[in-house]
């Protein structure tokens, strides 16, 4: 037998638990936790690590700290490991795709921002076109959005354009006005753009800094030299609109927000906020199945029928 055919055969006698198991003990650090997690005994799961190391002929565990954890070999097959099992899932995926669209399944990630005015109509036309297909709807920020496409946990995004990972690829949607809001119980005391200055005597509720848009809002404070006071930081568009509803606070939001809120009132900043392009994120080399590519037909078809600001 050759060496081609010895790989071969080593090769043919691991199986998809083999990886699965090894990852997983690696991600926990230990085999106890692993095995509660894989809902196996813990011998078995070490039998069938070193079965795994016996087959490849090298050791891919350090047991010898109190945390277990991958040699360098080990963390050279991990990577590799993980793109097979990602690769084998997008490719059961291919198979149960159907072209006709009578049935399909999209996993979409979103930034809190298109909760509120753009996730609604988006399913609402996925829907009416194509109802076989079934959505899964992941609100998040747009680093785990970006994450999650890489390790094909979504299979699009609704964020931001640029700068993104290596291997994401973004397509401009349309640009986001951003602008200062109030509740309509609390008007504003001036007519006329409020310089950003002003800003310095108000209390604003605006959305926690783990977010792209608190980063979008602070770097324009920042750069007019202004600290207001931050009362409140939440992590939910609908409860910032709440808030400055109930009380005198006022917080960022977008136009397309305030434009279909009865009960909001936007104030015109001087110098104004500086404009966003919202894109559609995708993994470059992502298979994309019919349910994805209707759905970023739908999102471009929406976009230009509800007449958003062209991307610049």
């Amino acid at each position: 037998m050759s060496a081609i055919d010895d790989i071969y055969s080593g090769l043919m006698a691991l199986e998809l638990r083999h990886l699965r198991y090894l990852l997983t003990v690696a991600e926990h650090g230990s085999f106890t936790r692993a095995a509660e997690d894989l809902h196996i005994s813990q011998p078995t799961l070490s039998q069938q690590v070193r079965q795994l190391e016996r087959t490849l002929g090298t050791q891919l565990l350090d047991r010898s700290g109190r945390t277990v954890r991958l040699t360098d070999a080990g963390e050279a097959y991990a990577h590799h490991a993980r793109r097979a099992l990602r690769d084998l899932a997008a490719a059961e995926r291919a198979v149960h795709d159907v072209q006709d669209l009578s049935r399909g399944h999209l996993r979409l990630a979103i930034t809190p921002t298109f909760t509120a005015y753009l996730v609604g109509p988006l399913t609402a036309a996925l829907h009416t076109r194509h109802p076989g297909i079934t959505l899964t709807v992941r609100e998040t920020t747009q680093d785990r959005i970006e994450t999650g496409l890489l390790a094909d946990d979504f299979d699009l995004g609704i964020a931001f354009r640029g700068p993104h990972l290596p291997g994401i690829a973004a397509t401009a949607l349309f640009t986001e006005t951003l602008t200062l809001v109030t509740g309509t119980g609390h008007p504003a005391d001036r007519r006329g753009p409020l310089p950003v200055r002003e800003l310095a005597d108000r209390q604003l509720a605006l959305l926690s800094g783990d977010f792209a848009t608190r980063g979008h809002i602070d770097g324009y404070l920042d750069r007019h030299g202004v600290s207001p006071r931050i009362t409140v930081e939440a992590n939910s568009i609908q409860a910032l609109t709440e808030i400055v509803q109930c009380t005198p606070l006022v917080t960022v939001l977008p136009d397309a927000i305030t434009h279909d809120h009865p009960h909001l009132t936007p104030i015109p900043l001087d110098p104004a906020l500086p404009t966003r392009t919202v894109a559609l994120l995708h993994r470059t080399d992502a298979y994309r199945s019919a349910a994805t590519r209707a759905f970023t037909r739908i999102t471009h078809d929406l976009v230009h029928t509800r007449g958003y600001a062209p991307a610049s």
